[in-house]
């Protein structure tokens, strides 16, 4: 098992623009992912953001080399189309988690 999280800050001012945009183009892009096994996207609750808001991304794939296509391929196309719509406004992130032990 291999994991992807990222996660996309989104600037107060645009909060409602990503808003529509997660529920009508990012929840379709995800739902039509090849080589991702299960996923969760997730809104952020954190009283460390004060400004604008977080959403994540959490991908699980069976491999390092899914993971690895999808960060040459997917993952561009993703922050492709939202630099698009949303300029340098909206921040994606990308952490590689290494699962140690896990109770799936």
């Amino acid at each position: 098992m291999s994991i992807l999280s990222l996660t996309f800050h989104t600037p107060a001012d645009l909060v409602q623009s990503w808003n529509t945009y997660m529920e009508t183009d990012l929840e379709t892009m995800v739902e039509n992912l090849m080589d991702v096994e299960k996923y969760i996207l997730s809104e952020v609750e954190s009283d460390m953001i004060t400004e604008g808001k977080n959403t994540n991304l959490l991908l699980i794939f069976d491999s390092t080399e899914k993971r690895s296509d999808f960060i040459e391929i997917e993952f561009k196309n993703i922050t492709e189309r939202i630099e698009a719509k949303f300029g340098q406004e909206v921040m994606v992130f990308e952490t590689f988690l290494n699962p140690r032990k896990d109770r799936f």
